[in-house]
Formats: structure tokens, sequence, C-alpha cells
């Protein structure tokens, strides 16, 4: 009986299957490659980008994505982000030395793929050896269309090729092809025909807006596992804390902003809502959008906002880069994303009764005291009615004199 590792090896070559775009994923390749010490690193990436990929990486934090346009006039996109596995190890090839391979074939009309994965935060709980043989001991049967057959037969080659040099190689790679790769890796195989060169490939920074949108991870958490390998973070990013360390900066804004403070009672039942969301997907952790839902659910529009705001946010921006600039939508890149509508209240002034001051009417001090001013010889005179009555005076004598004119 084979041990659950024994799937991972063969020969000189040490499999990493990975779900891609998954942080679990990237730190289990920085943990593979600690423990291995590769002499050569294989990636799933077409030997055609390999240029504007390394590239890409080296502007890491800053995010870049590879497009180029294929043949039927369909443009494709590969958004280089840090907590995404095989960037990861193309990272680690970079900063050793240590020799890379793009080992894919570069495959034109390739279908979208939404095939549900296991939540990736399962590795925290079960391991990554385990979670590599019951995914091959449910799959180990499928067959994949006739895309995935070229490529991974493409893979298999060059992984022979890369197994004779004698060299210990590390290969990174789709955890979705994985069950194929092993079943063609121990027949002989021959080199598949593909495009060996293509042209028109770009490189763009992508702008500070898509990057709300497009990453496949939570741009919080995205940053959160760039400090951690920068060394400016020592503590090993979990998904769970991160997401409760959002929930608790948004409760922290959300008083900064509009002063309303959520209970501890709130908070509790916002965590089993959005655990329970989780659940009912198939996943173990919240996603971003099912956190929105149960912010908004258990407060308001303005909370969920919050948690929006700070969650989207990728901190590594630049107004100059030295590339040009892409925006790009969930559309664009065939994303299967979710939307939610959020209407913020506007904070308005505080209503309050306050006095208003004027001048107070003067009184006399006693009865009859300012009659005893006066004898009785005087005209008591208020200016602005003198003013009317002595306006109206004047508008009767000059209508006096132009009757009187009219008749002469």
């Amino acid at each position: 009986m084979k041990r659950k590792s024994d799937y991972l090896q063969w020969n000189n070559v040490r499999f990493v299957p990975v779900v891609h775009g998954k942080m679990e994923f990237a730190l289990e390749v920085r943990k593979q490659f600690a423990e291995y010490r590769p002499e050569l690193i294989a990636v799933e990436y077409p030997s055609t980008l390999t240029d504007k990929i390394i590239q890409g990486i080296k502007r890491l934090p800053l995010l870049s994505a590879v497009h180029y346009e294929e043949s039927d006039g369909v443009f494709t996109y590969l958004i280089l982000e840090p907590a995404d596995a095989l960037v990861e190890a193309v990272r680690l090839s970079l900063e050793s030395g240590i020799p890379l391979h793009f080992i894919d074939r570069d495959t034109e009309d390739y279908p979208v793929d939404r095939t549900p994965m296991p939540d990736a935060y399962a590795l925290t709980r079960i391991g990554y050896h385990r979670y590599c043989a019951e995914y091959i001991r449910e799959h180990a049967e499928d067959e994949g269309s006739r895309e995935d057959v070229l490529r991974e037969k493409t893979m298999a080659y060059n992984l022979q090729r890369l197994n004779n040099t004698g060299l210990k190689t590390l290969f990174v790679g789709g955890i979705y092809h994985f069950p194929r790769i092993i079943r063609l890796i121990n027949m002989p195989q021959t080199e598949v025909i593909g495009i060996r060169r293509r042209g028109g490939i770009g490189l763009s920074h992508i702008q500070a807006d898509s990057s709300r949108e497009i990453l496949s991870e939570m741009p919080f958490i995205s940053a959160a596992y760039e400090n951690y390998r920068s060394a400016k973070n020592g503590i090993l990013p979990d998904r769970m804390r991160l997401n409760n360390l959002l929930i608790e900066l948004a409760k922290k804004e959300l008083w900064k902003n509009d002063k309303e403070e959520l209970s501890p009672v709130q908070i509790n039942i916002l965590n089993k809502f959005a655990r329970n969301y989780a659940i009912a997907t198939g996943n173990l952790v919240a996603d971003f959008y099912q956190l929105i839902v149960a912010a908004r659910g258990v407060a308001d529009d303005n909370f969920a906002w919050e948690v929006w705001n700070l969650g989207s946010d990728y901190p590594w921006q630049t107004s100059d880069p030295e590339i040009p600039v892409i925006e790009l939508s969930g559309d664009d890149l065939f994303l299967n994303h979710r939307r939610v509508r959020l209407h913020r209240r506007i904070k308005g002034t505080r209503k309050r009764l306050i006095s208003v001051p004027v001048k107070r009417r003067k009184r006399e001090k006693e009865k009859g005291e300012w009659k005893k001013g006066f004898s009785g010889n005087y005209i008591c005179s208020y200016p602005p009615e003198d003013i009317v009555i002595e306006g109206y005076g004047h508008h009767l004598k000059k209508r006096a004199i132009e009757i009187r004119s009219e008749q002469n």
C-alpha cells in the first residue's frame, strides 16, 4: 500500500499539486521548497510567456497582468499576484538562483473551468499530503478534455526530460491535472506539437480599482501574505484569523466614521452566519462575498462597506508605473463573480433645540413711568409710521396736481 507521501515523488521529481490562487498552497510551496532543497524548479506555465511572466513577477508586490490576443481575436489575461502558488515558485527560483523551467503547453481556446475544489483551508486541519491523496483517490479515473490531455502530455514529457538530468526537481502545478500526469509519467512520452513562439505579448500594471475586483484572493489576505513573506510579519497567516482581523478593523472604522459601535452579540451572530453560509456552499471558511453579506445582515450597509473597503484594498500601488496601466473587470477574466449593492447612509448634522438670541423688549420699571414725561402739549411720533403716512400724503398731493392739470 502506498503511503500518502509516495504520490508526491517520482524518481528525482517532487510533485507539489496546488489549487491556483490560494494562499495555503503558496505557503505549502515554501514549505516543500525548504524541505526538498531542489536543484531545478518546474512550473505549469507555457514557455512562450517566460520573459513577460518573469518580468511581471520581479515587479511584485506591484501587480501585473500578462496579456495577448489569440488567433480568434479573444484576449487572454494572466494575473500575477503574490498569494498564488505558481508565482511563489517562480519567486523562490529567482531569489535562490535555481534554474527555472516553464513546462506547460501554450493552448488556445482553452475552456473556462469552474470545477469546484475542496476548501484550501482544509490543509491547516488534515494536512497537505492527505488533501492530495484524497483528491487523487476521488479523481483517479477522471478523463480531461482534449486540451487537458495535450497539456498533460506536454508536462509529463518535460518532467521526464528534467528527471533524466539527475537533478532534484520541484514541480508546481494544478492539482486538477495531477491524477492524469501520474498515469502519463510512467509511460514513454513524446513531445507534443504546439505553439513554440508567440508574438504580441504585453505586460501591464493593474489599475488600483481593478485590483479590488479581479484578484483570486481577497486583497486583504494577499497583503497579509506579502507582509509575511517579506518578513515584516513573522506570524504564519491564517485565513480564519485574517477574517476576524478584518471584521475587527472594519468595526473600528465604523466607529471612527459614523460613531456607531457593534455589540459583542452582533459580532457573534456575524461569525455564526458567515460560518453557516460557508458550510452551505461547501467551504470551511467564509469568503470575501460571504463576509460582506454577513456584515450587512447584522448591521447595515455602512458596516458592509467598511468590510469591503478594507478587504479589497491592496496597499502596494503606484501612480507612475514603468509599464502601461490596464483596467480589467471580472467580466474580462470570465470570473464567476457575485455582485452586492451597498447603499451607504450619508451622515447628517444632529438636530437640537437652541435658544435664539433676540433683543429684549424694554419695559416700564413701574406702571405709568413713561407717561410722566409727557405734559400733553406734544405729539408722540413713531418714525416708521410717520414715513408711511407722509409718503401717502405726497402721493395724494401729486395725484391732485395731475387731476387739476387735466381739467385745465
